[in-house]
């Protein structure tokens, strides 16, 4: 079996002077990047004190499932000979809070939207999402559903 090592950086930026001497003394404010890489501005949800201009954890982690999920997706079209020309998502997450502050997600729902070159790949193109969220590395990684509620048309139809 192959493994492989995944390494980021995560540096805090929202000290504003008393560090965490309380609750609402700091900003969730970080940033992450990795080797030779740009970054990404970051914080917590803004119901959770953090900035609403920067990604927060919930968000990467929807948009690692939707990543995954077209990268898989793209390299099975190719392989089947279905001609995607256009692919993009808007991806959403349900998280639920528990009563002891903590929480986790109750599902991630992705909504592709393909355009192939051709009517007569609409059917295998839809089929082959099936086969995109079997292989996702991401979507195997994680203890909650994720769905596929996948559209696909033809270039200008």
């Amino acid at each position: 079996m192959k493994q492989h090592q995944y390494k980021t950086s995560l540096t805090w930026t929202g000290n504003t002077g008393s560090g965490t001497s309380s609750y609402r003394a700091y900003e969730r404010t970080h940033e992450i990047g990795g080797e030779s890489k740009p970054v990404i501005p970051a914080s917590s949800d803004p119901a959770f004190r953090g900035d609403g201009t920067r990604y927060n954890p919930e968000e990467m982690l929807v948009a690692s499932v939707s990543s995954c999920h077209m990268l898989w997706y793209l390299h099975l079209c190719a392989e089947a000979g279905v001609i995607v020309v256009d692919y993009s998502d808007d991806a959403t997450g349900t998280m639920v809070e528990t009563e002891d502050t903590g929480g986790h997600f109750t599902e991630v729902t992705l909504h592709p939207e393909v355009v192939v070159s051709d009517a007569s790949m609409i059917d295998k193109a839809n089929a082959l999402h099936n086969e995109a969220h079997r292989l996702c590395y991401i979507a195997n990684s994680c203890n909650f559903p994720v769905r596929n509620e996948p559209t696909c048309t033809v270039k200008n139809a």
